[in-house]
Parts: C-alpha cells; structure tokens; sequence
C-alpha cells in the first residue's frame, strides 16, 4: 500500500485474505519502518505498561523467571512488529516522548510532547531498541528505550505536570474502566448497589470510585486475600469489602448477596447487585458475575481474561437476564475523568502507589 490509511492498514504485513487486510490489531505482522507517512507520529519509548493478563500468563509460564520472561517480550515484538501476547491477544500500553509528527497528522501532538498512548500495544508499531536491559522481568512497567508509531486514529494523551510519569501511566492503562462505570451507572442505576470484582486492582479501585461519583448507592468490593481486603477497607472506597474467589460462582453469588443491604430492591430476583465490574486479569470468572447480578441488571466485563463466548452461553444457561457489555478502553474524555479521579480520591491513590512501590 502506496498512501497511508488512518486505521494503519498500510503497515499491515499480512497477506491479504479475499482481497482485503486485517487491522492493525488483527494483523500477525506489522511494517516498524521508522519513515512516517504524512499522518503518523513517531514516539521514543521510554516505557511499557504490559496488560494485567498478558504479564501474568508470561510469568506464569516461565514459572515466575524473569529472565525468560523478558526474552519472549522481546521475541514476540521483533517477531510480529508489536506487543501482543499469542496466549491472551493482549497488549498494554506505552509512554514516551514525541520524536517526530508528519505533516498531516491530526492527533495534536508536537515533538516534545511527553505522551501516554490510549491505544493497545496489539495495534501500534514497536521497535525495541535496548534489549530491555533496565528490565529484570518481574513487573508490568518496563522500562525501554526503542520507538513507536502511532496512525491518524490512534489516542494519545500529553502526561500532566503533576504525577510521576509512571503513576499517570498506570492510572492511564485502565482509565475506560471508570469511565463507562460512571456512565453506567448514572444513565440507569442511581441510587443501584454496584460490586466490583477486584475492587483493590487499578481498574476496580477506579471504578468503585466512579459508581460513587454516579451517584450509585450501595458499592461493593470483592477481592481475593485478607491483605487485600484491608488495603481496600484502609482505602475507604467500599461500602463493604468482601472476600471471595471470583471463580467460585456460588460462592461469589452467596458473598455479594451477604454484602447488600436488605433494602436493594434488585435482591428479589438473580444477584443483589444492579451492575457488576468484573476487573480481575483471571479466566472463570463470568459464570460467578453474572449470578451475582440482579436480573434487568448490567455486567461489565473490563478484563482480557473474559472469555465472551463462556459469559454468552453461561447467561442463556442460567436464565438471566441481564446486559453485558464489553469495555473496549475507550469512551471519550477518559483519560482526563481517571487522573481527575485519582487526585481526588486519597484512597485510589494510596492503592496505586502501593502497587508502584518497590
């Protein structure tokens, strides 16, 4: 492809099936030339954030060796062009700082910009250029010295002056969770229970957050482990904080059903809770969300690790009714609603601050 396409179908590598690309995301391969065309931007990385899922399947699978685990990041961007797991399709996300705009870009970046990208790491062009020696493996920020392109549709957001760069990183890694919680919630849910599963995780903490923000009436915090039900409760953004494994669909119907108040006039039929936020970076946890969802209710399910086809059939087979969505990351003006969250809220702010401590 001679002339560039704003969705970067021309750095598609892959041959063309019945006459036609795939995506950027969809692509097995990626053209990383450094020369922009006229609507591209060229960003020096400085750093990596891998999604929860993808980091936790790479430590998983090399038995927590960090060292492995940084070979294959390395292996999978020089193979394919990019950064997207083969196991759980994911990517996650970068900040750097803008290198060079092409003439027709409409991003509204300039060199110099420090900027957060608000589009995967499955999609955008990478080119590693230090071997990630500053990296031991062994966490989802990565530090990095290499480069990046981003296409006439791609999401960039300039870092603000007042956070650490990678304290606004992480905050932007997540930040379309909070946003559709709020718009969610507000547009049907007033005044509704909310539970949030991984409540103490950067994207629930956000968005237990943002339900209350929307006005939502009784919030709801599920996690995994006693420490991180009192990191939660010191935090202050749960009504209740429970403890239940998010597989478990019984149990986690039973936990969330004991954490409601009896006055949830969604109680009487399915789950307690009117929405549920599934944000745990584990599969198996569709079945126990949507029990634990009041029929009329609405789940969102804002993890790599769901899989669609389980919470579609798993549904149909329990009879609920209930809307699922799919938090795609992005809802328009996210990024700014998350940081002004973060500052606003002590809590959030101590959960990720905690997770960034060495």
């Amino acid at each position: 492809m001679t002339t560039s396409d704003p969705t970067g179908l021309h750095r598609v590598l892959d041959e063309p099936v019945s006459g036609s690309l795939p995506l950027p995301q969809a692509a097995r391969r990626l053209d990383t030339r450094k020369t922009l065309w006229p609507d591209e931007v060229r960003i020096r990385v400085e750093r990596l954030n891998l999604d929860a899922a993808s980091f936790r399947q790479l430590e998983s699978a090399h038995d927590g060796d960090g060292e492995a685990v940084r070979r294959e990041v390395l292996d999978i961007v020089a193979e394919r062009g990019k950064m997207q797991n083969p196991v759980t399709g994911s990517g996650g996300m970068l900040v750097g700082v803008v290198e060079e705009v092409g003439p027709e870009s409409p991003l509204g970046l300039k060199v110099g910009d420090r900027v957060a990208t608000l589009v995967s790491l499955t999609l955008t062009p990478l080119v590693i250029e230090d071997g990630l020696v500053g990296w031991g493996g062994d966490s989802e920020q990565v530090p990095c010295d290499g480069y990046a392109i981003l296409f006439g549709r791609s999401i960039a957001a300039v870092l603000p002056d007042d956070l650490a760069p990678e304290l606004a990183l992480s905050v932007m890694d997540v930040c379309g969770a909070p946003a559709l919680t709020r718009r969610v919630v507000s547009e049907r849910y007033a005044g509704g229970v909310v539970a949030v599963i991984g409540g103490g995780g950067k994207s629930g903490s956000l968005s237990l957050a943002a339900a209350r923000d929307a006005g939502a009436g009784h919030l709801i915090g599920i996690v995994p482990t006693e420490a991180e039900a009192e990191r939660l409760r010191d935090a202050g953004l749960a009504d209740e904080v429970v403890i239940a494994d998010a597989r478990n669909p019984v149990a986690l119907r039973d936990a969330v059903a004991k954490a409601a108040p009896f006055a949830s006039g969604s109680a009487s039929a399915g789950g307690p809770a009117d929405v549920t936020v599934v944000c745990v970076d584990v599969p198996g946890c569709e079945g126990g969300a949507i029990l634990a969802t009041a029929d009329r209710g609405t789940v969102i399910f804002f993890s790599m690790a769901t899989s669609f086809s389980a919470a579609a059939l798993g549904a149909e087979g329990l009879a609920a009714d209930v809307t699922m969505l799919v938090g795609n990351g992005y809802v328009p003006g996210h990024a700014a609603y998350a940081l002004d969250l973060l500052r606003a809220h002590a809590g959030v702010r101590a959960l990720f601050e905690g997770r960034l401590a060495p």
